[in-house]
């Protein structure tokens, strides 16, 4: 980890302290914390980066995204402090990442991954809204998802597991989401399988691919026009996801193909490869940008899908340029 994080408490009755910058170090909260015993924890993750241009200038992405979204996950946890300035908060982290930028590794593919963390110190027993909370931020360099280039996954729908669900905290960024998925994906590593594709309901409705959004580009069997497709947030069982968004606002843009937020489901996809509609796959997320997909198990089938396909190339080299400072993004990107 760097060598600095940044530590701000909320108390009842003094409201939010004065953010701190101090040496990385570990916490000390009581045994009791409802943070320990009732998943009362949720976080954000996301990048700074090391221009590519001669001044290699700091650069982050779209953290106002992740602010809306660490503000709408406290408040899914009934947490205290989620009218915190943002803007604020956005500078705060400037200052951590200014002073540990020696940390930010040179390169395309590489950055300092920023883990803003917001957790309940409530010293008491009791299901009950906090007192008391610390958000702190940590951060750590990282190097290129893909080594030797984009790499598909190979991913199976055969789980008993469900992830999410209408009413659930799917859209939430909470660690109570993850810890479960984990048994599923292991699973799935042992049946030859990188990750599990999350369905939903008796409509076989796609949600995400292990722990990011996930796109179709496919020819639409009603309008025989190409199609880019990603599950909707409106059953509020996915995560909003800063790349997930990112990705629509630039599509766009490109008048390539149709762009919908929709339902889609696993009998829609496989109908389209047998009939060779399906033109490729992949997922989003903040470490890896995009993941090719190549194959999905469902109901004992292996559909193939070709990977790694030009759309997802080209949304890999827009999103990365901008990050990168090697291309010029929208306004307040």
């Amino acid at each position: 980890m760097s060598d600095h994080m940044l530590m701000v408490e909320w108390k009842k009755g003094s409201n939010w302290d004065a953010p701190r910058i101090v040496p990385y170090q570990d916490l000390k909260i009581s045994p009791a914390a409802s943070a320990l015993h009732y998943g009362m924890e949720c976080f954000e993750g996301m990048k700074a980066y090391k221009s590519l241009s001669a001044d290699k200038s700091l650069r982050l992405f779209r953290p106002d995204c992740n602010m809306e979204r660490l503000a709408g996950s406290m408040d899914r946890l009934d947490m205290p402090g989620t009218d915190f300035d943002a803007n604020e908060l956005i500078k705060c982290i400037k200052e951590l990442v200014k002073l540990d930028r020696d940390w930010i590794p040179y390169g395309d593919g590489y950055s300092l991954y920023i883990r803003p963390t917001v957790i309940s110190t409530h010293p008491y027993l009791g299901i009950t809204p906090p007192d008391s909370i610390l958000l702190y931020i940590i951060t750590c360099p990282v190097g290129p998802y893909f080594k030797t280039g984009l790499k598909p996954v190979r991913l199976t729908t055969e789980t008993p597991y469900v992830r999410a669900w209408p009413g659930g905290t799917g859209n939430s960024k909470i660690g109570g989401n993850y810890g479960p998925t984990m048994r599923a994906g292991d699973d799935a590593v042992k049946q030859g399988y990188q990750q599990v594709l999350w369905l939903f309901g008796k409509e076989k409705y796609i949600t995400e691919v292990g722990a990011m959004n996930v796109f179709f580009f496919l020819k639409n069997a009603e309008t025989g026009k190409n199609e880019l497709v990603t599950p909707p947030l409106s059953r509020g069982d996915i995560l909003p996801g800063v790349t997930r968004r990112s990705i629509l606002d630039l599509a766009k843009t490109w008048e390539d193909c149709d762009i919908s937020e929709r339902d889609i489901s696993m009998i829609e996809v496989r109908d389209a490869a047998r009939e060779g509609r399906l033109i490729e796959s992949f997922g989003a997320g903040t470490a890896a940008i995009v993941t090719p997909i190549s194959c999905i198990k469902f109901e004992g089938e292996d559909i193939e899908i070709p990977a790694a396909g030009d759309l997802t190339k080209k949304v890999l080299n827009e999103l990365t340029g901008i990050q990168y400072g090697k291309i010029p993004g929208p306004h307040n990107w």
